[in-house]
């Protein structure tokens, strides 16, 4: 995601609700990138409550799928999450360069290799699920019954 853009055939997992989720981070991404100053800290913190709602959303997938990789998977989104969180209070603090380069430089690289590998992990976990006859696909392969709006800051 170096240009910060969504590119369907290397973001792409097949899975639509969890496709919608990333492109909307890449354009939020994206227009923290090109944002003035005035403009950026609403959409950083835009960007923290979409990133919150999101994992919330996909911690409630994997525990239902009874994902094996669910405590990895999670200790990465609270590990990123926390940092957003810290640099939304450095933000609030008047340390607004340090929060443009990790948008710029840091979060794009967490992003394609958090998709590649964790998502990309529990994407083919839930497909392999949808195989078998215990699980049906509107089961494995929705997040629209856990998109979450109450959560805490």
């Amino acid at each position: 995601m170096t240009q910060a853009h969504w590119d369907a055939e290397h973001h792409s997992l097949g899975v639509n609700e969890l496709d919608e989720a990333h492109r909307d981070f890449i354009e939020q991404v994206a227009a923290l990138i090109a944002a003035s100053n005035t403009e950026f800290p609403e959409l950083f913190q835009a960007l923290v409550t979409h990133t919150r709602e999101h994992f919330i959303a996909e911690s409630k997938l994997m525990r239902e799928a009874k994902y094996q990789g669910l405590g990895v998977h999670e200790a990465e989104h609270h590990r990123v999450l926390g940092e957003l969180q810290q640099l939304n209070r450095s933000l609030k603090r008047g340390r607004l360069p340090l929060v443009r380069a990790y948008v710029k430089e840091g979060l794009p690289e967490w992003f394609d290799t958090h998709l590649a590998m964790m998502d990309g992990a529990l994407v083919a976990f839930l497909k392999k699920q949808q195989l078998s006859s215990h699980c049906p696909a509107e089961t494995v392969l929705t997040l629209q019954n856990y998109r979450s709006t109450d959560y805490a800051d």
